[in-house]
């Protein structure tokens, strides 16, 4: 799975979808330009001392990335979507695109992607979600369609 940042703007959102990224041996794109530097004391307190077990690539703009990945299946989350999130059927390869905190997506970039814009249903007048809530509803779902593949199933409580 890949998740895709355009142009975040807070370091906290982008350290915790990281620390997600890690826990689920994600690949993370972040789209420039970005709001900070991922080398701030925020973004890296978010995700610990889990850094060391993301994959994160940077690229100069969303064209950049297509023209590397141009046969990736791409999903576009946007308030605007017309249908749920749990309405599509994610291959294991699927780039989720998420946008800007307060802006979101390009208009024009979910015009020529409608038919793979997706939401996350919510009451009318709710804005939207947290971006690191967001990428890990849709993250999941799309994990859990593909069997969690790699991930542990379950726990084990250690003995006294």
């Amino acid at each position: 799975m890949h998740i895709v940042l355009v142009e975040p703007e807070i370091p906290q959102n982008t350290g915790n979808i990281a620390r997600t990224c890690a826990a689920t041996r994600t690949t993370l794109h972040l789209i420039h330009p970005l709001g900070f530097s991922i080398d701030e004391k925020q973004v890296r307190r978010a995700g610990l001392d889990y850094w060391h077990m993301v994959t994160i690539e940077e690229h100069p703009s969303f064209d950049q990335l297509v023209s590397q990945y141009p046969d990736a299946p791409y999903f576009f989350a946007t308030t605007k979507a017309p249908r749920s999130y749990c309405e599509a059927s994610f291959p294991p390869d699927a780039f989720l695109v998420f946008g800007r905190e307060s802006r979101g997506l390009p208009e024009d970039l979910l015009h020529q992607n409608y038919d793979r814009c997706i939401r996350i249903p919510m009451v009318e007048g709710a804005r939207s979600l947290n971006l690191g809530n967001s990428v890990a509803i849709v993250l999941y779902e799309a994990l859990r369609q593909n069997g969690f593949t790699g991930l542990q199933g379950a726990g084990r409580l250690t003995q006294y």
